[in-house]
């Protein structure tokens, strides 16, 4: 009776899903092959490797009784806040993103963006829905959030905390913040940008004035940025071929932070209008989803969910075109890392089992 009840569970998935998830993650192995210069080693064999396990976790995820989800919901957003605190503390003040953990290496900052999602959408779902979008509800969800916000900012990871205050503030206004409360947010961010700016570290100083002038260091950061839009140029339509790019010979990281002009220059212009199509209807499958779900609880998952990985791409790819900051984040399901694809993959567990179809 259970295996009968798994099968039920797998014949509901959104297969169409599946497969855009599957052909990403291709996309990705064939990129990393071509990165390392038609060598399967050492991205794309572990890309695929780690793809496998994240793979296994999000089916565990997606036949995973949705109750349960959202009695253990809290436990991620925990767990998330104790790694942050032990990174914080075995750091020594220095920049440290990464928690070692003997056999494996992780990034908590990563998990703690899903871990708010589910958090915040739990802290609704305990609450009267007349409540929603009241503004003390609305402060209390931020100030939920603010822990985890403010331990990424001090790793730090100003990029990822960034994500994560857009990810706080799509979720409370998805449950109906008011409009004049988010102006007046959006104003009083405006207003403390001089006390922010006098708080950052002189790299990320260095990092926003070389997006607004890459002359200022031509050979460093600024370096990086004009190659990075070279090479999205120089791919042409079709692209250079295999292992033929130049990009990843002169800009260090190339296979994570700047994959996307990796893949344009190799595989054309082409290649990106796929993977755009690829995330299209990704994104359009889960919203028009979204559209038809009674459940107040399941939408604010869901959008939250895809809006993660709609604004990470969007960042990934606003950084190759110098559209916004150098900030590290990868293109999801693509770029090479292993906390990058299990976050995703855990993303797209929530996402499969929250969007299976009601069948007899």
């Amino acid at each position: 009776m259970e295996n009968l009840s798994i099968l039920r569970k797998i014949l509901k998935f959104d297969w169409l899903l599946i497969f855009m998830i599957i052909l990403l993650v291709c996309i990705g192995c064939l990129s990393l092959y071509s990165a390392a210069g038609g060598d399967w080693n050492p991205w794309a064999s572990r890309h695929f490797q780690r793809s496998i396990i994240g793979f296994s976790l999000a089916f565990v995820i997606a036949i995973t009784d949705i109750k349960i989800i959202y009695k253990y919901a809290w436990l991620p957003f925990i767990i998330s806040i104790i790694l942050l605190l032990i990174l914080y503390i075995t750091s020594n003040q220095g920049v440290n993103r990464w928690l070692d953990l003997g056999a494996i290496k992780i990034q908590p900052s990563e998990i703690a963006k899903i871990s708010i999602i589910l958090a915040l959408a739990r802290y609704f779902h305990d609450i009267n829905i007349r409540d929603y979008g009241k503004v003390l509800y609305s402060i209390f969800a931020l100030l939920i959030a603010m822990p985890i916000i403010i331990l990424t900012v001090i790793q730090p990871d100003l990029g990822t905390a960034v994500m994560q205050v857009l990810i706080v503030a799509v979720i409370i206004f998805l449950a109906g913040l008011r409009i004049w409360l988010l102006i007046l947010s959006l104003g009083a961010f405006i207003a403390s940008m001089p006390l922010i700016w006098f708080n950052l570290h002189d790299y990320q100083k260095q990092r926003i004035l070389t997006h607004l002038d890459p002359s200022l260091d031509s050979l460093g950061a600024g370096y990086h940025i004009n190659q990075s839009k070279i090479a999205l140029g120089s791919g042409g339509f079709f692209g250079k071929g295999i292992g033929e790019g130049t990009l990843k010979n002169r800009v260090p990281e190339a296979h994570t932070d700047y994959i996307i002009s990796v893949i344009s220059e190799e595989f054309g212009v082409i290649a990106i209008i796929l993977i755009f199509l690829l995330f299209l209807v990704f994104i359009y499958s889960v919203f028009k989803k979204v559209n038809f779900e009674n459940d107040e609880t399941i939408k604010l998952i869901l959008v939250g969910s895809v809006s993660l990985i709609l604004m990470q791409t969007i960042i990934h790819i606003g950084v190759n075109i110098r559209l916004f900051p150098t900030t590290g984040m990868t293109l999801p399901f693509i770029s090479y890392g292993g906390s990058s694809i299990i976050s995703v993959s855990i993303l797209s567990g929530i996402i499969l089992n929250f969007t299976k179809r009601n069948i007899n």
